[in-house]
């Protein structure tokens, strides 16, 4: 059985895929490519189809019939997994060489369910914008409310416990939601301050407008059960803990 099942939702991201694949080729540990294809319009499926050619890794390639949203996306790449550990990476972001088998030694000493890990930002067209975004060792359930620490494509975790615990709500920051989730159940998660994850900063991100972002953020607590007055105050303190935290690059 393969260690990690890396699962990757794509959208119209055909010119961004090969530096992903490549950095997972990278990463010397046995591992599957799980590529869920949401009804891209533009190259993906031949891109794929030429990586799959030159990959020494297997690549499953799944394509959706029509668009059903980077969760859902998520959630069919997970139920093929068949590895013990699921690595989620988005197209248009990559790793750094040996990332995975940081993180699989990092889960393995401390127990955890859930790895994560630093990242550096870089320009749409991959050029570095200086900015490397630290994280703390550890997070709790009361340390994550205040602002998400886990960047999606950081993610390593058990695959027991990304089938129990699915993503959901597309309208907001699902992945957030489903660390609020998992981490309410197992009580912490753990990190590796490293920025292992290189992020691609993309016009159409969900993150990048501002305004909407708040919106979603708000939702996020709401969807978790928070009521409105609580939800409001957890909200701004997020945003200015995530504006420090870009800033200054610190956690």
């Amino acid at each position: 059985m393969k260690e990690i099942s890396v699962i990757i939702p794509a959208f119209n991201c055909g010119k961004y895929l090969p530096c992903a694949i490549d950095s997972v080729m990278k990463q010397g540990i046995d591992l599957e490519i799980i590529l869920v294809d949401d009804a891209s319009t533009d190259n993906t499926e031949q891109v794929v189809q030429k990586l799959k050619k030159k990959s020494q890794y297997p690549i499953c390639y799944i394509k959706n019939f029509k668009n059903i949203g980077v969760s859902a996306s998520r959630n069919k790449g997970v139920q093929y997994a068949q590895a013990g550990y699921i690595a989620y990476l988005d197209a248009d972001d990559w790793w750094e060489s040996e990332k995975l088998k940081k993180q699989i030694r990092k889960l393995k000493e401390s127990g955890g369910i859930l790895c994560y890990t630093g990242r550096e930002l870089f320009r749409e067209d991959g050029s570095k914008t200086g900015r490397k975004i630290a994280v703390p060792p550890r997070v709790d359930l009361k340390k994550l409310l205040y602002t998400n620490y886990i960047p999606c494509s950081s993610v390593v975790l058990k695959t027991e416990v990304a089938k129990e615990f699915p993503m959901e709500h597309d309208e907001v920051h699902e992945d957030y939601l489903t660390w609020l989730r998992i981490v309410k159940k197992y009580g912490c998660v753990y990190g590796i301050n490293e920025p292992l994850l290189k992020s691609r900063l993309t016009k159409n991100g969900k993150s990048r407008k501002k305004r909407r972002s708040i919106i979603m953020t708000y939702g996020v607590y709401r969807c978790f059960g928070i009521g409105r007055k609580k939800a409001v105050w957890y909200t701004g303190n997020h945003l200015i803990r995530s504006l420090l935290r870009y800033q200054t690059g610190r956690r």
